[in-house]
């Protein structure tokens, strides 16, 4: 897309924040689906599965983030079990390739994000205040994470993905 745009495998992040954030990366969290569906309904039908170069498409996008939930989800379970490691991502993304976004509504991959969300911030939600500063080790970044840590990533990684579906729009327009 752009040329200074920092991959996401070479994004670093600095955790050095009070857990005490979790409020508004809830809100953060809980509002993406809406913020995702506003842009990729801004753009002409004919628009929502073209490729820019070797990048995903708007739809494509939109289907990722409803795979990598299921991530954020299962690492709630590791901190839940006590573990000291995070399961790892799939950096292949296979699953996102697979689901063939493209062939799919726009508005049932948007209904699948909205509702696969919706899971995550009911489980963010129940957690009592003390255990968002619960930690175990990150694979790929190889550092600690906590559950706020975890929250502002995943609220990232949303957001470096909606920045691509806006660039997309605006390349293809």
């Amino acid at each position: 897309m752009e040329s200074d745009r920092i991959p996401w495998t070479e994004r670093t992040f600095d955790f050095e924040f009070p857990a005490g954030l979790r409020h508004e990366l809830l809100v953060r969290l809980r509002g993406t689906p809406a913020r995702v569906a506003e842009s990729a309904r801004s753009a002409p039908a004919d628009m929502l599965t073209k490729r820019r170069d070797e990048s995903w498409s708007i739809q494509e996008n939109v289907g990722h983030l409803v795979e990598v939930e299921p991530l954020w989800l299962g690492r709630l379970d590791d901190y839940d079990a006590g573990l000291e490691v995070l399961r790892p991502a799939d950096m292949s993304n296979r699953t996102t390739h697979e689901a063939d976004y493209n062939a799919q509504p726009l508005e049932d991959v948007l209904c699948a994000f909205g509702n696969v969300r919706s899971r995550l911030v009911a489980r963010l939600e129940r957690l009592a205040p003390d255990r968002f500063s619960q930690s175990a080790h990150h694979p790929r970044l190889d550092q600690p994470m906590r559950i706020v840590d975890l929250m502002l990533f995943a609220a990232e990684h949303d957001d470096y993905h909606l920045a691509h579906i806006v660039e997309l729009i605006r390349r293809l327009r």
